[in-house]
């Protein structure tokens, strides 16, 4: 039998549940490379997903504490969805393939954070989903989320606006 160690996922599943919204805090706290926030916009930001999907899964959030997409303004439409396109070329240094984009609103949806919306960004590429997850319950991240950060504050230096 194979052993794959994945150690950082332990904080998830033992760390006691904040109470808040995270992405109303993080942004508050100016500690972006610790809080893995990517790109600051006027009404939104990018930051990395801690428990990631996938090496790279990028999340686009606006500021503001909204839970359905009917309270965006015009403003925030257009950069929320300005951001979520920047996700998808910052990520091809990670040389994806291809990309899951979507959002889950509301608990039953899947949201794990259900009061204050975002855009998941999911690089894929062929192959990465293998008998690991279906299996054996387990996702392989092949790379530390450090590294992952640096890497991507080199790229979103270096895509257009």
């Amino acid at each position: 039998m194979q052993t794959i160690w994945a150690p950082w996922r332990i904080e998830y599943l033992t760390k006691e549940r904040e109470d808040g919204c995270i992405f109303c805090e993080k942004p508050k706290e100016k500690k972006d490379r610790r809080n893995l926030i990517l790109y600051r916009g006027k009404t939104g930001f990018i930051i990395m997903n801690r428990y990631p999907y996938s090496n790279g899964h990028l999340m686009a959030v606006p500021y503001r504490h909204i839970r359905e997409l009917t309270q965006l303004n015009q403003k925030e439409r257009l950069e929320l969805m300005n951001l979520t396109i920047r996700c998808a070329e910052i990520l091809k240094d990670f040389k994806t393939e291809g990309f899951n984009i979507g959002m889950n609103i509301g608990k039953v949806a899947g949201a794990g954070i259900d009061n204050h919306i975002h855009f998941h960004v999911v690089p894929r590429w062929s192959g990465d989903t293998n008998f690991m997850p279906v299996i054996g319950n387990i996702k392989v991240i092949p790379e530390y989320l450090d590294q992952s950060y640096l890497k991507l504050t080199q790229q979103i230096k270096t895509t257009k606006r």
